[in-house]
């Protein structure tokens, strides 16, 4: 029998896990994944905006998945760093191990003035709305009128969806109470979404596009005059551009063509800016009062050059949304220019040389690009080079009992029936409030909740 640790339960942990159920040349393979959390889901629960319910349905196959006889998951078990279990210690317990730790970090802006209080990474705020432990539940007051989000992706279009959309909208969500009862008193009225090129280069999707100019309450905002500097805008007609750009210039087109609104028309504005470079925070009174960017202009090579003008954005809270990277894990061998683990196809390199029964996937593996279901390739493409590698790697000792010896270890793993705890509480949680499942944000709830105590 193969015994292989997966260490992380999101998308790339449970495709890695599938991948390894799935195939056929080792037939008896038992496959442990591991969190540091004790929820699974990973970014599916703690990335994914509450009112995609869509997207945050993939917790339905993924449960399929983790509910499988031949895996078992095992979470609130940290893995490296100073109270976690090192990876050396791992590898004694099973044949492999793959880590599929993700990137936890966000990329910092580099300007003066970022560390100000009020301004944040977007990732911390999307982790305060999805009740994640790490984050104090009263982290945001959103006492600010005007918010201005760097970057232009999804998460960018996320968080300023989030800021605009009224707290009633969010009641039927999963929303933790302390971020629906800040979002209800929020007082944010102007939120600013920023990036320092042209809309032909922006990454969010058309549909995350198109759902700000549904919100109720909001108006988009676009500036025809930052459109027309985009030579792909201009010449939209004779040019071969991807459908998903085409379709964003559409977009982008009818709002530019409604023109500024009058103060009646809307409780909440959204502006979408374009050519934009932040140079620096600016601050009064001790906090974050405003972004000034460069404005930038097209070099004629792809890419975007400064015109020597600025201008000054006001915003009491700033959230940067420019990227993730990964984080090293201590004990396993960490590329620090690429954020990621170096690897050949899956297999950790140490030196240049594949460390045996060490493997990664996901986004420590390939860095932080791609859809959710890119995950599902690149974890075959490691699950491959194990298998391969399983003839000497069944020759490696490894635990009978790895939850035995963890246990030994001082660790008190949650269980997949300790989640199905915490589950039945969120859901009580919610239905004392009037609400459906509310998630429990804190790391003492959640642990109580896994042991199936009262709150």
């Amino acid at each position: 029998m193969l015994r292989v640790a997966v260490v992380g339960s999101g998308p790339s942990g449970v495709y890695t896990a599938q991948a390894l159920l799935n195939q056929s040349l080792v037939p008896e393979v038992r496959v442990h994944v591991l969190d540091r959390l004790p929820t699974p889901y990973g970014l599916v629960r703690y990335g994914v905006a509450p009112d995609h319910e869509k997207i945050k349905s993939l917790q339905n196959s993924l449960r399929a998945v983790l509910e499988d006889e031949r895996v078992t998951f095992v979470g609130h078990v940290q893995i490296g760093g100073a109270d976690g279990v090192p990876p050396a210690r791992l590898a004694e317990l099973y044949h492999a191990v793959v880590y599929c730790v993700g990137a936890a970090a966000d990329r910092p802006l580099a300007v003066p003035g970022e560390d100000l209080p009020g301004s944040w990474s977007a990732t911390r705020f999307v982790s305060w709305y999805s009740a994640h432990p790490d984050i104090a539940p009263d982290g945001f007051a959103l006492e600010a009128r005007s918010a201005v989000v760097i970057g232009v992706g999804n998460v960018a279009v996320d968080v300023a969806r989030i800021l605009a959309r009224g707290a009633d909208e969010l009641r039927a969500t999963d929303v933790p109470r302390a971020a629906l009862g800040a979002l209800a008193g929020s007082r944010v009225r102007e939120v600013h979404i920023a990036g320092r090129r042209g809309p032909s280069q922006a990454r969010f999707t058309t549909k995350e596009l198109r759902e700000l100019g549904a919100l109720p309450g909001a108006r988009v905002v676009v500036d025809p005059a930052e459109l027309a500097i985009d030579p792909a805008y201009a010449a939209q007609e004779g040019l071969p551009l991807p459908a998903v750009v085409r379709r964003n210039l559409d977009v982008l087109r009818g709002w530019s063509a409604l023109g500024e609104p009058a103060v009646a028309d809307a409780a909440r504005r959204i502006r979408l800016r374009f050519f934009l470079r932040p140079v620096e925070l600016l601050e009064r009174g001790g906090r974050v009062a405003g972004v000034r960017f460069a404005r930038t202009a097209p070099d004629g090579a792809g890419g975007v050059q400064d015109t020597g003008a600025y201008e000054d954005v006001e915003a009491q809270l700033v959230l940067r949304a420019v990227g993730y990277r990964g984080v090293e894990l201590p004990g396993l061998p960490f590329d620090p220019v690429r954020g990621t683990v170096p690897h050949a196809a899956g297999r950790v390199l140490r030196d240049g040389v594949p460390s045996p029964g060490e493997y990664v996937a996901g986004w420590i593996k390939r860095g932080p690009t791609g859809v959710i279901g890119s995950n599902r390739s690149c974890a075959k493409e490691t699950v491959a080079s194990l298998i391969e590698d399983a003839p000497l790697l069944a020759r490696r000792p490894a635990a009978e009992d790895p939850l035995a010896v963890l246990r030994a270890w001082g660790l008190r793993p949650v269980e997949w029936d300790g989640w199905l705890s915490i589950e039945r509480a969120e859901a009580a949680l919610g239905r004392s409030l009037g609400r459906g499942t509310v998630k429990i944000p804190d790391w003492q709830g959640l642990l109580a909740a896994a042991r199936g105590e009262e709150g």
